[in-house]
């Protein structure tokens, strides 16, 4: 289904940049529901941090085709996993949109909006495009707030235009450090059994036991 609409500009392209991770290109063209393939990692849970009227970044305002200074009805939300804040997550769709078209995102509460885009064969959706967001752009901010005092240079982030009968809603997602930190820590190689056995309660017992030249000297 052909899209109106288009995520990309100067600084959002649909090619991640070379300089990314391979685990980083992969969960920025991933398609589908980026909520289903967290469910993979673990428990999902959706916390609410904004739902408002207020104007779109921006970088927003071309990819929704709003004049600037547009009202719109934003919600961000937080994707935890297994308790651990993975993804954080900004939408948009102009004002008129959210009491129309799109009025179902208002009601959404603690589900995903997931529920809205990929059940509706009537929601077309554009290319995914992601840049490194710096502190300069508004979503640096709004992902320092869950990384607990530490906070990268830069995150990175994709984003994609969902268009339902002429109405877009703009979804942006960034991907925290703790993401990234899990999927590096499961591709780790499984220790073997009997490795973990010597490294267990016994690990160090070599250190405490006494050396063979001490027991000659007794």
């Amino acid at each position: 289904m052909p899209i109106r609409f288009d995520a990309a500009d100067a600084h959002w392209r649909v090619a991640p940049l070379a300089a990314f991770s391979a685990d980083q290109k992969d969960w920025l063209t991933r398609g589908g529901s980026l909520t289903a393939h967290l469910r993979a990692l673990g428990h999902v849970v959706v916390r609410v941090t904004r739902e408002a009227v207020d104007m779109p970044w921006p970088d927003e305002c071309a990819a929704l085709g709003l004049a600037p200074r547009g009202r719109a009805w934003v919600r961000e939300i937080v994707l935890e996993v297994d308790g651990v804040p993975f993804v954080a997550a900004h939408s948009v769709t102009p004002l008129v949109a959210s009491h129309g078209i799109w009025q179902a995102m208002r009601r959404l509460r603690t589900r995903p909006l997931a529920e809205l885009l990929y059940t509706d064969s009537g929601v077309a959706r554009s290319a995914l495009v992601s840049r490194r967001v710096s502190a300069r752009h508004p979503l640096h901010a709004l992902a320092a707030r869950e990384t607990h005092g530490h906070v990268p240079h830069g995150f990175v982030a994709r984003r994609s235009v969902f268009e339902r009968h002429g109405a877009p809603l703009l979804v942006t997602e960034c991907m925290l450090p703790a993401l990234w930190a899990r999927l590096a820590h499961d591709a780790q190689p499984a220790l073997p059994a009997h490795s973990a056995r010597e490294r267990g309660p016994l690990g160090h017992t070599a250190s405490r036991a006494s050396h063979p030249s001490q027991h000659a000297a007794r």
